[in-house]
């Protein structure tokens, strides 16, 4: 079956809520959110076509939503979880809610993509639903990972100062398209090999995909600063605009319209440190 992916672009991803919140606290007035492996958006959820996506999502809304799966089944509660490349369609949203998209490879990912296999899109779920008026973004996706994390029997310990260097150079390096681990392994001491398992197992998301995550911040960024695609494109390490284009409908079922949308978004400090959410 050919998956469908939404057609408009935008149509999977909540509204704005407005101005619930303090005007003078970015926490609370983001309406969008991206860390390593998640990305999050606040808002109304509404319908959308028939589409599929490589990212986990999670559907939290305050209000029951219903989400049709390939096979025409119907799965209705307040929090959703659509497993990763699964063709869905939203029949009914809700006015205040948020949507979570999490990198199969990363811890959180993996657990929310297993718990959807196991024990249904909506059955024996313990993520907390949204409270819109109360919970800033930050707060609702930190709920949702932290849980989702409880599943990881083993916790990562101190960070390897490898880690630690590697994290330290990546955001200086995604520019360069050819970038690949085994530059990083050199840069930081290690073989390629041992630094791929060491930051997998501290940081929580494999190597490569998190430079991918770097390069959809700084795309993110420029393309909020007023570049074009093709100029954003080029400053993330994208080979070109049709490339970021490919990236975002595959892992999001989105266009890069997304990262245009009205709202504030909180991309972070840019450190991304291992391991946490905020």
């Amino acid at each position: 079956m050919e998956k469908a992916l939404v057609t408009d672009g935008v149509s999977a991803t909540p509204r704005s809520l407005g101005g619930a919140h303090p005007p003078d606290d970015t926490s609370y007035r983001a309406t969008a959110l991206l860390r390593p492996g998640i990305l999050a958006f606040g808002g109304t959820i509404g319908e959308t076509d028939l589409h599929a996506h490589h990212a986990v999502q999670i559907l939290s809304a305050d209000t029951p939503l219903t989400v049709m799966d390939a096979s025409g089944v119907h799965h209705h509660g307040t929090v959703v979880i659509v497993p990763a490349d699964a063709p869905h369609r939203i029949d009914a949203g809700a006015a205040h809610g948020a949507a979570l998209y999490l990198d199969p490879e990363t811890v959180a990912g993996a657990a929310a993509d297993r718990r959807a296999h196991t024990r249904g899109w909506t059955g024996g779920v313990r993520i907390p639903s949204v409270d819109p008026v109360r919970s800033a973004l930050l707060d609702q996706v930190t709920a949702i990972v932290t849980d989702l994390r409880c599943d990881h029997q083993t916790p990562p310990g101190a960070p390897h100062h490898a880690v630690t260097e590697a994290l330290h150079v990546l955001p200086s390096l995604v520019h360069d398209r050819s970038i690949r681990g085994a530059d990083v392994a050199r840069r930081v001491g290690l073989s390629p090999t041992r630094l791929s398992h060491l930051f997998a197992a501290q940081v929580g998301i494999p190597l490569r995909p998190y430079i991918l995550w770097l390069r959809l911040r700084v795309a993110i960024i420029r393309v909020r600063s007023g570049d074009d695609l093709a100029a954003a494109a080029d400053a993330a390490g994208f080979d070109n605009s049709a490339h970021l284009t490919r990236t975002c409908r595959r892992t999001f079922g989105l266009f890069p319209a997304a990262l245009e949308r009205d709202g504030l978004w909180d991309l972070g400090d840019g450190s991304w440190t291992a391991g946490s959410a905020t």
